[in-house]
């Protein structure tokens, strides 16, 4: 079942497609949902391609398809003209990926120490074209403990929300409710591990209660001054 706005986002993609063959912008979807912020859009698009009413066509800006209606069971057919349309603009060199989405910046987290997660109301925009499909944040990095993962004081980690993980995955671990720190994740004994990515730095390891993962890091952006 697919909610009214998810439902009203896919019929204003589909007479978009139909009408010129070109996706909507974000900007365009969200003036035409009422929507505040293109981060909603971000969210709606990924719920509909994970239920697989549309898909992101690979190496594009601005490209999605429409794979199917509600109560349709297979692909919608296109028309002929929307078909060459696609395919004659699959043969242009790629567009540059101009939709941006803003993420919910949830303040610093530690890449060292733990230390606390700050809620807040700030955004960081982010190009959609980094993003997956589910739900993303922003948090920006503090300490050097995951240098050798190529993450960095002062960057901007992406991170996909989930609260499960497997061995081995960079996580963001809410440490006894209180702390938060991005971290390697193991399984150890009955015991979770958070490993560092810093030979200075030693392993913290907690009994399972005590972790909550929060979310799998899926980015990250840097700035250069």
């Amino acid at each position: 079942m697919l909610t009214a706005k998810q439902r009203e986002l896919l019929q204003f993609i589909t007479l978009r497609l139909e009408a010129d063959g070109v996706s909507p912008s974000f900007e365009e979807m969200k003036d035409a949902l009422d929507l505040k912020s293109k981060s909603g859009v971000h969210r709606l698009i990924s719920a509909l391609e994970e239920r697989g009413f549309i898909r992101r066509l690979p190496n594009r800006a601005r490209a999605l398809e429409v794979v199917r209606q509600p109560g349709d069971s297979v692909p919608a057919p296109r028309s002929k003209q929307v078909a060459e349309t696609h395919a004659f603009k699959a043969d242009r060199r790629p567009e540059p990926a101009n939709d941006v989405v803003d993420l919910p910046l949830h303040g610093r987290i530690a890449a060292g120490v733990p230390i606390e997660a700050f809620e807040g109301e700030a955004t960081l925009p982010v190009p959609a074209a980094l993003l997956g499909p589910g739900e993303h944040y922003a948090l920006e990095v503090s300490g050097d403990s995951m240098i050798e993962a190529g993450i960095f004081d002062g960057d901007f980690a992406l991170v996909r929300k989930t609260d499960a993980a497997r061995d081995g995955e960079i996580v963001v671990a809410l440490i006894r409710n209180e702390e938060a720190t991005l971290k390697y994740l193991r399984r150890e004994n009955g015991m979770i591990r958070l490993d560092p990515a810093n030979g200075a730095y030693d392993p913290q390891i907690y009994r399972p209660a005590e972790v909550q993962v929060q979310g799998k890091l899926a980015g990250l952006l840097r700035r250069y001054h």
